[in-house]
């Protein structure tokens, strides 16, 4: 077995770690493939707030099943799962009301415990979600990070009379646009960088707006006859944005923020009370998990087109460094553990 490890920031090893079985109530999962994230970088940086090093990262991944722990009962070996990474306490208040993403106990796997890059790991049981073998690894994989748009969607209600505006055109911004048009609503995404926007258009998006050369506001104030957007999602992480979102949402509007900052930024009570908003902030997802695979399954989501690398294990360093060095060209690297 060998395993993707941060020994500190700015230092990855690819360690050899010895094998054991599942415990009662947990799977062994040979892993096939997996997604590098931003959170991946921020733990690799030592910008994670969350991380203790040294720390096996990675927290979307896919494979099959080798082996089940005492208990196990829905689930076999040679079955092909996708993990869930939230780990939840199901005693403190958040999860007694359905909230396990924002558990008072929580664990995220590759952030709080070691993750899923590396060869196998055993893993809770029902974090372990199957999916169709004919799903492939690499598209399975794409489940977590679409888990996220998901859950801010939920959070803020989409339907199709919705208008929809994405701040930010990278990773997150493209799953959310994918999942607001599954929803049929109409999806406008604003974003600095051209290429990003063409990416978006080609994932979905009816209008993109290129904020270095256009007023976002000025764009979006013909929208929902006048109004404004329904639902304004940041993607992009930025304090400043809330602001000019709650000016261009429209009334009875909704905002969800994705993005996490200890920055401070200037809202206006007057605004969000005129217009009656409700802003939202979403975290991870809350068991959403087996609600996209449904969606890749069915070909609701066709997200092949998000993979634009894939590397060997053992070629990570090569990996991050792309991503640091020429983000333009990826929008998601994917390692191969086979």
């Amino acid at each position: 077995m060998v395993a993707l490890t941060v020994e500190k920031p700015h230092v990855l090893a690819l360690k050899p770690e010895a094998a054991t079985g599942p415990a009662a109530g947990e799977v062994l999962l040979r892993v096939h493939r997996a997604g590098i994230c931003g959170s991946d970088l921020h733990i690799y940086h030592g910008s994670n707030p969350f991380a203790v090093y040294p720390r096996v990262i990675g927290h979307e991944f896919s494979g099959e099943v080798e082996a089940v722990g005492e208990g196990v009962t829905h689930l076999a070996p040679g079955d092909h799962v996708v993990v869930d990474p939230v780990v939840s306490c199901g005693r403190c208040y958040a999860c007694r009301v359905g909230r396990t993403n924002v558990c008072a106990n929580l664990e995220v796997f590759g952030v709080h415990r070691d993750g899923g890059f590396r060869n196998r790991l055993a893993v809770p049981a029902a974090n372990a979600v199957k999916v169709d073998p004919n799903l492939p690894y690499a598209i399975a994989a794409l489940a977590e990070p679409f888990s996220i748009a998901a859950n801010v969607l939920s959070r803020t209600g989409i339907d199709a009379g919705d208008t929809v505006l994405v701040y930010g055109a990278g990773t997150v911004g493209l799953t959310v646009t994918q999942v607001v048009k599954l929803h049929g609503a109409r999806c406008i995404v604003a974003d600095l960088d051209e290429a990003r926007l063409e990416r978006a258009r080609g994932f979905g998006a009816d209008v993109v707006i290129n904020s270095r050369t256009t007023s976002v506001p000025d764009a979006v104030r013909d929208e929902n006859d006048g109004l404004g957007p329904t639902i304004v999602i940041d993607g992009a992480g930025v304090p400043a944005l809330l602001e000019e979102a709650c000016r261009v949402a429209s009334p009875a509007g909704r905002i969800g923020l994705l993005g996490f900052s200890p920055a401070p930024c200037n809202i206006s009570q007057q605004e969000i009370v005129k217009k009656e908003l409700t802003l939202v902030g979403s975290r991870l997802n809350r068991r959403l998990l087996p609600q996209v695979i449904g969606w890749l399954e069915s070909g609701k989501l066709n997200p092949a087109g998000m993979i634009t690398q894939t590397f060997a294990a053992d070629q990570a360093a090569d990996a991050f460094k792309l991503i640091e060095t020429d983000p333009s060209s990826t929008i998601k690297v994917q390692l191969s553990f086979d």
